[in-house]
């Protein structure tokens, strides 16, 4: 790519889209430190709504309520999916039965068919394509913390456009994960946005 990659949250209508506010600085700074990408280091924040997002390479979409896309936000979310757009969508609940989960789910159910967001194999070269990760999707503390459902997930979700990810659905609170003063990061044993990176390659190059 010529252009700088740059990070777009989706602002919705419904819901609180504006949570985890330093994970996207976190996740860009180890973009710069792992990777030879150009990065832009601010966030944008774009209007589901707007035709700005067939502009992002990349787009991060969370919350803790309710997921009701408007006509304009729906039309605007399957076009920029089924024309190769990439997003990541996030829980930031940690929980199948909450709210943001099961309206999220629903919203995909409408927009792509009943049953097309789909458990992705933990073999799935998502994990490898740059940092490897033999188990699948890394747990997080808010999972091992009994934050949410009590449960560990171990596995992703995904809708699969033409054989590649289109829209990478977590029910594991990465955004919280990543959610760190950026000053506290050398304390970590092991960078845990490291997953981070390895899913933005995959939507750069997928």
């Amino acid at each position: 790519m010529d252009n700088e990659f740059f990070f777009t949250r989706l602002q919705y209508e419904s819901g609180d889209w504006d949570v985890d506010q330093r994970m996207p600085s976190n996740l860009l700074n180890s973009l710069v430190e792992y990777t030879t990408l150009k990065v832009d280091t601010q966030e944008k924040i774009i209007t589901l709504a707007s035709d700005d997002i067939f502009k992002s390479p990349f787009c991060y979409i969370s919350g803790h309520k309710l997921v009701q896309f408007n006509k304009k936000e729906r039309e605007n979310f399957e076009k920029y999916v089924r024309n190769g757009g990439f997003v990541f969508a996030d829980d930031c609940n940690h929980d199948i039965d909450g709210l943001f989960a099961k309206s999220f789910e629903r919203q995909m159910d409408e927009i792509f068919g009943p049953g097309e967001l789909k458990k992705i194999p933990n073999d799935h070269e998502i994990y490898t394509i740059f940092f490897e990760f033999d188990d699948g999707p890394p747990t997080t503390s808010q999972e091992l913390n009994g934050w949410g459902d009590d449960l560990v997930h171990d596995y992703l979700k995904a809708i699969i456009i033409d054989g590649r990810i289109g829209v990478l659905y977590s029910n594991k609170d990465y955004g919280c994960e990543w959610d760190y003063d950026f000053r506290n990061k050398r304390w970590y044993k092991i960078d845990n946005t490291r997953f981070g990176v390895n899913i933005v390659l995959y939507a750069l190059t997928s």
